[in-house]
């Protein structure tokens, strides 16, 4: 037997199984994954099966019924076969770290022994899946039969909504109740009013007329004196006087100031070569000059 043989039986076992199991190593396992998402939602990716290594021991002999019955060989003796190879397999596992299983993918183990598995690319062991290929919603156009399809399958989802609803029974209306008459507030008793006294009326008194009073005379009224309008004197306007800038005086005190610098500068410069002996008396002390007159000669 050779690792071609059992990639093969391992292969043609898991497209009918979930699980298929190496005596002593561990075994391989096929799960179903949902469609998924991707391409932020614009694409839609079909189902498919993956195939991982479980590294914990289990019970299984589909390997051993499955040789047997391809080989004619007694089942007692297939499992020997495959467990001796399996048993050959494992230390070789461990000290290459990779097993290539052809067809199927690569069996690879860590540092610590850890066994898992890489299966290829295009390893299909999907046969419910096959001609199922991504969706991508932004170049995807709905054909004729596809809504005709739809809205068959949208009328007959109605009209068994429409066949399997319940009738609602009313609801029982409950009699409205009837108000307590209010008790009723005795009225208070009227008293009688007593009627007014009679007042009697004065007596017609003969009242004297009046005497006529003379009208008054109204003094003349005054005329004020009319006051001649001046002329409103014009009003003035000083117009600004325009303020001198002083930016223009501080550059040129700058260039005079640097000027003069210069010139006293120069005016050192020809004094140093013209009579430097006059100038060393400012700059050095008698002594010093006593040093540099012996040093210079």
């Amino acid at each position: 037997m050779d690792i071609d043989l059992l990639s093969k039986m391992v292969k043609e076992l898991i497209l009918d199984n979930d699980r298929v199991v190496l005596p002593g190593l561990g075994s391989f396992v096929a799960e179903v994954v949902p469609s998924t998402f991707s391409d932020k939602g614009y694409t839609i990716n079909p189902p498919y099966r993956r195939l991982f290594f479980r590294s914990k021991p289990d019970e299984g002999n589909e390997l051993a019924e499955f040789y047997a019955s391809t080989n004619q060989v007694d089942r007692n003796v297939a499992e020997r076969i495959i467990t001796d190879f399996v048993a050959e397999l494992k230390p070789l596992l461990h000290s290459k770290k990779v097993v290539v299983f052809p067809g199927l993918g690569r069996l690879r183990a860590t540092k610590e022994n850890t066994v898992f598995f890489v299966a290829d690319e295009d390893l299909d062991i999907y046969p419910a899946g096959f001609g199922l290929e991504p969706i991508s919603l932004k170049t995807h156009q709905e054909t004729k039969e596809e809504v005709s399809a739809a809205v068959v399958g949208l009328k007959s989802l109605l009209a068994e909504t429409a066949s399997v609803a319940v009738p609602v029974e009313p609801a029982p209306v409950e009699p409205a109740p009837i108000p307590e008459p209010e008790p009723s507030i005795p009225e208070p008793a009227h008293e009688p009013v007593p009627e007014p006294a009679p007042v009697p009326e004065p007596d017609p008194v003969s009242t004297p007329e009046p005497t006529p009073v003379p009208e008054p005379v109204p003094e003349p009224v005054p005329q004020p004196t009319p006051v001649e309008e001046h002329p409103a004197a014009p009003t003035v306007v000083e117009e600004p006087v325009q303020k001198k800038s002083s930016g223009k005086t501080l550059w040129i005190v700058l260039i005079v100031i640097a000027a003069i610098a210069v010139l006293l500068l120069i005016a050192l410069a020809v004094v140093g070569r013209v009579a430097p002996e006059w100038v060393d008396q400012f700059l050095y002390t008698p002594e010093e000059l006593k040093i540099l007159n012996y040093t210079i000669k």
